[in-house]
């Protein structure tokens, strides 16, 4: 469409809040590819709105207010007024777009429904599944991982942060994965080691940063995460546990249920991390620049179950760049407090 690519590279701010109860907050606005994408001060996705949908609530009136539905309670005011003409552009283009009333409307929707109907019934929920992981923009995948945590913290707490470990994490990160976006965040509680939501978010128990003298362990776990990501995307994982009406929701509204999200916050809880084979370790941790023998011996003290990754050690007899400086590390170790 014209009218959006135009806009492609557009941001504003505005005044944002989630339901009509709460206050209003200073954000950023910007256009995806059919969207309109509500971010935080520091880069965080709040929001993503379908631009069809966008709906102004006082035509002419200044700022403009905007919802993505007019029984939401969400709403974003903007006082921008290129920002404002962009909105209006686009929704005007989307509306010339769309159908007259009459017979063909009717005729047209009657058959979509069946169609529809007939693609619920004969596409097998597996192919269901694997068109939202196909189709979802990472923007919604990162919205998706921000509800999971929310609902891994009723159950756990705040993940720990502070400062200094924060710092830690993203210098982590940057060690492990160069620019490539997400982040690693550490556990306050669960029995899982580790585990990776949508939108690239790894989380790690706090043990492997607390009961270990080098960021090795931790950073081997966060690797092993990133590899098991490739072959198992994550999304898929969860829509695989909440079935294919869950696959369906995603794919109309660009959320999940929070009960299933809740249920997959418990199996993210309990869970074990994969093991990936050896020959896919090892190449992992020669590409990433460290040692293997630390997880080697978290895994078995003795060695003796995990012996190729101590005689295979890509870095047995080399040196190799520090995983995080020594500050780093202890502040990493501090992340969760007492």
């Amino acid at each position: 469409m014209t009218a959006l690519k135009k806009y492609t590279r557009l941001e504003s701010t505005g005044l944002w809040r989630a339901v009509a109860s709460e206050q209003r907050r200073e954000v950023y606005v910007s256009f995806g590819k059919t969207s309109l994408i509500i971010r935080d001060k520091n880069d965080n996705p709040l929001s993503h709105w379908s631009l069809p949908a966008v709906i102004r609530m006082n035509p002419g009136g200044k700022p403009a207010i905007f919802t993505p539905k007019l029984d939401s309670g969400e709403t974003i005011e903007i006082d921008d007024e290129t920002m404002i003409e962009a909105i209006e552009q686009v929704r005007s283009a989307i509306n010339r777009r769309r159908p007259h009333p009459g017979r063909l409307r009717l005729v047209g929707t009657l058959g979509i429904t069946a169609a529809f109907a007939l693609a619920l019934i004969l596409w097998l929920p597996g192919a269901l599944a694997r068109h939202a992981v196909g189709t979802v923009p990472f923007e919604t995948r990162q919205l998706i991982g921000r509800d999971v945590l929310t609902q891994i913290a009723r159950l756990t707490g705040p993940v720990c942060s502070s400062v200094a470990g924060d710092r830690a994490l993203k210098h982590l990160a940057k060690r492990l994965f160069g620019g490539a976006p997400g982040r690693i965040l550490i556990l306050a509680g669960g029995t899982a080691k580790s585990a990776m939501l949508p939108g690239r978010v790894i989380l790690l128990n706090r043990e492997l940063v607390e009961n270990y003298d080098q960021p090795e362990v931790a950073a081997s776990y966060a690797l092993i995460e990133d590899i098991y990501a490739k072959h198992a995307d994550p999304l898929a994982r969860l829509l695989t546990q909440s079935g294919p009406l869950s696959a369906f929701r995603l794919l109309t509204t660009g959320r999940i249920d929070p009960a299933h999200l809740a249920e997959y916050a418990r199996v993210i809880l309990t869970g074990k991390t994969p093991q990936p084979d050896d020959k896919t370790l090892l190449d992992a941790f020669e590409k990433a620049g460290f040692s293997s023998a630390p997880l080697a011996y978290q895994l078995d003290m003795t060695g003796e179950e995990s012996l190729s990754l101590i005689e295979a050690d890509p870095f047995r007899n080399r040196p190799y760049a520090p995983v995080l400086s020594d500050a780093d590390w202890v502040s990493l170790q501090g992340i969760c407090g007492a």
